[in-house]
């Protein structure tokens, strides 16, 4: 019987097993019913970001981005995360939650859009950058820490049903399937698939290496891939909660054509691919990390940012699991804060 089996080989799960093996934890198994990092996190946007609005996700946050620079480029380039406004109301809202950031800690601060090479910002009010923000490769950093992991002794297990697997404790990490895991382990868990989708457009002439991930106050944003191509991301206007995970082309449409209003150099740009998955989310979308029934431990229902807060959630997670006090305080993410009925949002910023 292993010690700990660990439900879910995307990012989450990764770190995971890889911050277990870090404290010494042996007979640990990650398992997944698919390949490493083939699930939502094959699929994710690869953002990195510290501009959170709660205390509890910005230090989350933090404590990621210290990974994230450590694996360094390629893995991860430093290229900032960069919010535009462009009405007073988000104008007010962006000095707002700067103010907010900048007392956490985080080094956000007002910049001139215009000395970003291609951005079209003649209705730009107001911007905000934190330069220690990013873009990642959500599979490639995965599969390094599974790499980590297994080389200090974690057994690895692709195509594995983890709840056929026995263990001391079973944790959840598997996103947008942990709801029906947990209910065979006997523990309900609020956590609703919600449909989003991205795509990339290239080749695209003269994208700049150190292009921002750009946000516009409407939530459409886009970084870029490669050498010449970007990725796009919106939030959809009505929410396609359980899926089916389909690609609606008239989304995609639309989105190209904001992309070729503020990045100017992209208008015309051919479609590579477009893709759809699921956000596991949450009521009130933070995750649910703790103990969820006995043997069941949960750390899922990231709503949209499981990958960029992967790192400190499996430093977290691996020392309550060996009875260590936790790096930050694990109180705001337990199950027991949806005592109530659970009313999911019908919105996201990103």
């Amino acid at each position: 019987m292993a010690r700990v089996v660990v439900a879910g080989a995307g990012a989450i799960g990764a770190s995971i097993a890889y911050h277990l093996a870090l404290r010494g934890a042996d007979d640990v198994v990650l398992a997944d019913v698919g390949e490493v990092a083939g699930g939502a996190t094959g699929k994710a946007m690869g953002g990195v970001r510290q501009q959170f609005t709660t205390e509890a996700e910005v230090r989350l946050a933090q404590a990621s981005v210290r990974l994230f620079q450590e694996l360094g480029a390629p893995l991860f380039e430093q290229v900032g995360y960069l919010f535009l406004a462009t009405t007073e109301a988000g104008l007010a809202e962006l000095e707002e939650r700067r103010g907010l950031q900048a007392a956490f800690g985080v080094p956000v601060e007002s910049v001139d859009a215009g000395s970003f090479e291609g951005l079209r910002v003649d209705d730009v009010l107001g911007a905000t950058i934190c330069r220690e923000d990013g873009i990642a490769d959500p599979v490639g950093v995965t599969r390094e820490l599974v790499r980590r992991a297994a080389s200090a002794g974690v057994e690895v297990r692709e195509y594995a049903d983890a709840l056929e697997l026995e263990a001391e404790t079973l944790v959840i990490a598997c996103g947008a399937r942990s709801a029906p895991v947990a209910a065979a382990r006997g523990a309900e868990l609020p956590v609703r698939p919600l449909v989003r989708q991205l795509a990339d457009v290239g080749p695209v002439e003269g994208v700049p290496s150190r292009l921002p991930m750009t946000i516009e106050e409407n939530g459409f944003h886009f970084r870029r891939v490669g050498a010449d191509a970007l990725r796009l991301a919106m939030g959809e206007p009505e929410a396609r909660w359980d899926g089916p995970a389909a690609v609606r082309d008239d989304l995609v449409a639309d989105w190209r054509e904001r992309l070729a209003q503020r990045y100017p150099r992209a208008a015309g740009a051919p479609l590579r691919r477009a893709w759809a998955g699921f956000y596991d989310m949450t009521p009130d979308a933070h995750p649910i990390i703790g103990a969820v029934a006995g043997g069941v431990y949960a750390a899922c229902g990231f709503s949209g940012h499981g990958f960029m807060q992967s790192p400190a959630v499996g430093d977290a997670v691996a020392a309550e699991l060996v009875g260590d006090s936790p790096p930050f305080d694990l109180t705001p993410y337990r199950l027991e804060r949806f005592a109530g009925a659970a009313v999911f949002p019908e919105t996201l910023v990103l």
